[in-house]
């Protein structure tokens, strides 16, 4: 009888496990520290630890899967992957074709970095990624903007002189600026853009929304979420 007990109890188990949902996590690999691709060739980072843990507290399988930012949304739509967690702003326009989750990063600033501290990033060429809020921003401040599909290609173009200053979410260029050794400096006044970074999914999937949400509500009481941004973001990372 006790054996019977166990055999049963091990196939619920096992049951379960096999019924547990897969949810395709679709992330950039390119935007360190929230995401980017490991030695291993992994996905890896600050949203691939929280994902991983948001998977885990709502029982649910992760699978990764990385795409170019500026297909990221269409990719979603198509079904090639379940959400976007990629180091995305959350705002009325994106809203409008995606259901959010609540924001997993408090709303931070964006920053300019430049060769010298006096670029008029004001009337200058400015270097933003396509498809992100730094580059509408750019395009709305009188600036002239040059668009490149990848964060480190705008970086680059700064660094030969193609763009005046680069625009992007100062917790990304942080740690570029602080290994320069001084070749790079802020420049301009920093702007708040958005409503914080959260995940992207499906109008149709609230259920997962709602999965979602209640994990990092949970993470946001126990204080782990502050306790994982400041792992990957500093010890000056704006928390909750």
């Amino acid at each position: 009888m006790k054996n019977l007990i166990l055999t049963t109890a091990l196939l619920a188990l096992t049951a379960g496990s096999a019924m547990a949902q897969t949810v395709r996590m679709g992330t950039e690999g390119a935007y360190p520290p929230y995401n980017f691709i490991n030695d291993k060739g992994e996905v890896d980072g600050f949203e691939r630890e929280l994902g991983d843990k948001l998977c885990e507290m709502a029982a649910l399988t992760c699978e990764w899967v990385t795409t170019d930012w500026d297909g990221i949304i269409p990719n979603l739509q198509s079904g090639n992957y379940d959400t976007i967690i990629a180091g995305m702003n959350i705002t009325a326009e994106r809203a409008e074709v995606l259901a959010f989750t609540q924001n997993y990063i408090p709303p931070a600033s964006s920053a300019y970095m430049a060769l010298d501290a006096g670029t008029d990033v004001m009337k200058g060429v400015i270097a933003a990624q396509t498809g992100t809020v730094q580059a509408a921003h750019v395009a709305a401040s009188g600036a002239t903007l040059l668009e490149f599909a990848t964060p480190d290609e705008t970086v680059a173009a700064m660094r030969n002189g193609e763009a005046d200053a680069v625009f992007a979410d100062k917790d990304y260029l942080v740690p570029i600026l602080d290994e320069s050794a001084g070749k790079f400096a802020w420049a301009g006044t920093e702007v708040q853009i958005g409503d914080g970074v959260g995940m992207g999914l499906r109008k149709s999937d609230t259920e997962l929304v709602e999965k979602f949400n209640a994990g990092i509500t949970a993470m946001k009481a126990d204080g782990s979420l502050n306790t994982l941004i400041t792992k990957w973001f500093g010890e000056k990372a704006v928390t909750f």
